[in-house]
């Protein structure tokens, strides 16, 4: 048994693999197995646990995925989105460093209990926050062949999963972290593994459509080999992901920033989209969640008016967001704006190149993209399935319950 932030996790009788899905609205499951494409999740809604829960707000990869992986929301863990502004430096700053992370994951605790971890995601980006202080085999399938026994516990990484490094815009770049997973499980068995994939898919299409049902098709047989393998699987999601889009299907968009330079004057506020990442293809940095740093005699005045316009479903102070979405009140705005389902908030119309999108634009980050799937191809018996659960118990549900 160990303890770490705060909540007790017992020692895996069995491999457990603990599963994210990048992206995984609940319903691009539920249309997957209407449309008879899997299988083996039929057979774990049925015979093992279904929940559905809430992701942490903003709705975004990096903040889930550190909160799955430390059991606990971005007010403990400190990672507040894929982006920031860093008061100190004055500057804005991607958060991929762990010198932004303020609390140790499950996985490396597990690691110094004497556990035997593996780590597989889809990006470089995240994997340093995901492997930060854990002993053990952790690497992206994005820089596969690059991986070495010094960095990431483990190489050659290509022979092993038998398929070549995949483009970092392709569903094969999840498909590879899945395959990666099972030959490690045959190879190797580590005691637990953590398996985090890219939405790709996800942003380009809809639940139920046949792109969408293929991607999740490749994903049940990786979760029948698995649990063939005898493993725990308890799978969740980061975020679940919409339409952003008005009805001539091109992007329905608050430019934040436009409006505030037209409110107040130029350089007199700074709008940060913690959506904000390199893989611009996705999503041309829109989401649904902003944070806004402005003088403090204007606040009100701004906020008034934010939560005038449409398509804004919430505008809410520092110290109210930081309560609300449990976040580090350090690292956002003086005003938090959340958009409504299907909107996305911008800075500037001329620093957003939506060339390279792909309409429509589907995304993520708000309060509408945060139910996702929880889902253990074991039973938990008298589990209240009423509670509100959250993506960052199933270290929890699958270590203390479904073992």
């Amino acid at each position: 048994m160990i303890e770490v932030n705060g909540r007790r996790y017992a020692a895996p009788k069995q491999a457990t693999v603990i599963v994210c899905v990048d992206g995984c609205e609940p319903d691009y499951i539920a249309q997957a197995v209407a449309a008879g494409q899997m299988p083996t999740m039929k057979r774990f809604l049925a015979e093992g646990t279904a929940l559905v829960g809430d992701c942490v707000v903003p709705s975004f990869t990096n903040p889930n995925n550190l909160s799955i992986v430390t059991g606990a929301p971005p007010s403990v863990h400190g990672i507040c989105g894929n982006y920031l502004f860093d008061v100190d430096s004055g500057t804005e700053v991607m958060m991929n460093d762990p010198k932004w992370l303020r609390a140790p994951s499950i996985l490396a605790g597990l690691a110094d209990s004497g556990a035997s971890v593996a780590v597989v995601t889809a990006k470089d980006k995240l994997r340093k926050l995901l492997g930060h202080g854990m002993k053990g085999i952790c690497f992206s399938s994005e820089k596969a062949e690059q991986a070495t026994v010094p960095e990431n516990g483990i190489d050659n990484v290509l022979p092993l999963v038998g398929m070549p490094v995949p483009d970092v815009y392709s569903a094969e770049l999840s498909e590879f972290i899945f395959a990666a997973g099972v030959r490690l499980l045959e190879t190797r068995r580590p005691d637990i593994m953590y398996l985090s994939t890219t939405d790709y898919v996800q942003h380009k299409h809809a639940p139920g459509d046949p792109d969408a049902n293929r991607f999740y098709a490749m994903l049940d047989r990786y979760l029948m080999r698995l649990d063939q393998l005898g493993a725990v699987i308890a799978l969740t999601a980061d975020h679940g992901m919409n339409a952003k889009t008005k009805l001539d299907a091109s992007p329905n968009v608050i430019f934040l920033q436009d409006l505030l330079d037209g409110w107040l004057g130029r350089e007199r506020t700074r709008v940060i989209l913690p959506i904000t990442d390199p893989y611009v293809v996705h999503h041309g940095a829109l989401g649904s969640f902003a944070t806004i740093y402005l003088p403090a005699d204007a606040a009100s005045e701004i906020a008034a008016r934010l939560r005038g316009l449409i398509g804004v479903e919430v505008v809410l102070t520092r110290a109210e967001a930081a309560a609300r979405f449990e976040l580090p009140a350090d690292r956002i705005g003086d005003l938090v704006v959340v958009s409504e389902r299907s909107v996305v908030l911008g800075t500037s119309r001329s620093r957003h190149d939506l060339s390279q999108l792909e309409l429509p634009l589907r995304s993520h980050g708000g309060i509408s993209e945060q139910r996702v799937p929880i889902i253990l191809n074991r039973p938990i018996p008298n589990l209240d399935a009423n509670r509100r659960w959250r993506n960052f118990d199933v270290f929890d549900l699958a270590l203390n319950h479904a073992q």
